[in-house]
């Protein structure tokens, strides 16, 4: 079911709600919205209430010209779960929205039992001294904002096609590419703006909370060896490669995702263990 929760500022942020059971929180990537975990939200439903929210620009969302920082997107998450009754849940987020979440689970960590990143590795968009994997920053932000306001149609979908480990299939892209277009321009380059400022290396110490990584080994977006790096410095740290898959598992390795999920999320103790396709040097 599609709700809809309005924010302190009067923006109305829409949510899928589907299933009983222990909250799951999912967060879509950038300029994405809740349809790209219909094949999770399927598995997950069936023992987990999945609230997969539409970030503020996306999606089913209200659009705004500003509130797109981290600490507003955050915010508006949270707003989200109180006004349904969530208090404290498993939270899911890919891509972007793994930023999101890092961020909501280290400024609000009474609120999230399990943190999973998917194709994220939550601290950085892109490569500093303290974290050396990814783009440099001056040459992957001129290239996406000049894409946006030069042809905004042709750049969506050149940056989503780039994200795959091999050429998906022509009815994918027309559907990513349909709904990263409900993001408009605004929206994307505010975000773009947060995605390339933020830097939560320094947060790793708050998270306290088991985080599982679930990357594909072939991505080309957040590099599978930052991954690793971050697994190493969490508190209760756990990664998951995905051999040969991209920046899009949900379409690349779908079942292998749904297992790393189920697994993590303790609906099946007795899942096949996944330690032997997670690591490709």
């Amino acid at each position: 079911m599609l709700k809809t929760v309005e924010t302190s500022d009067k923006n109305r942020i829409a949510v899928q709600d589907v299933g009983d059971g222990d909250p799951v929180v999912m967060l879509a990537g950038f300029g994405m919205d809740h349809t790209v975990w219909d094949g999770q939200v399927a598995v997950l439903s069936a023992t987990h209430r999945t609230l997969c929210i539409d970030l503020r620009g996306t999606g089913q969302s209200d659009k705004p010209r500003e509130g797109y920082t981290l600490s507003e997107l955050t915010n508006d998450v949270i707003a989200v779960t109180d006004a349904l009754g969530v208090e404290a849940f498993d939270l899911v987020g890919w891509s972007f929205g793994g930023q999101i979440s890092f961020n909501l689970a280290a400024r609000h960590p009474e609120r999230v039992h399990r943190l999973v990143l998917v194709g994220s590795n939550g601290v950085r968009a892109c490569r500093s001294d303290d974290f050396p994997f990814g783009h440099r920053r001056d040459q992957l932000e001129s290239l996406l904002v000049r894409g946006e306001q030069e042809n905004r149609l042709t750049a969506r979908r050149a940056t989503i096609t780039s994200g795959f480990a091999t050429p998906p299939e022509p009815a994918v892209m027309d559907y990513l590419t349909s709904v990263s277009l409900q993001m408009p321009s605004w929206a994307a380059l505010a975000c773009y703006s947060t995605m390339f400022d933020a830097d939560l290396v320094s947060d790793l110490p708050s998270l306290k909370m088991p985080v599982r990584m679930i990357v594909g080994s072939a991505d080309p977006v957040h590099p599978v060896q930052g991954a690793r790096w971050l697994t190493e410095r969490l508190f209760d740290g756990d990664l998951l490669e995905l051999p040969g898959c991209g920046h899009y598992p949900m379409f690349e390795a779908g079942p292998e995702l749904d297992r790393g999920l189920r697994r993590f999320l303790g609906d099946d103790p007795n899942l096949p263990g996944d330690h032997a396709e997670a690591r490709t040097e």
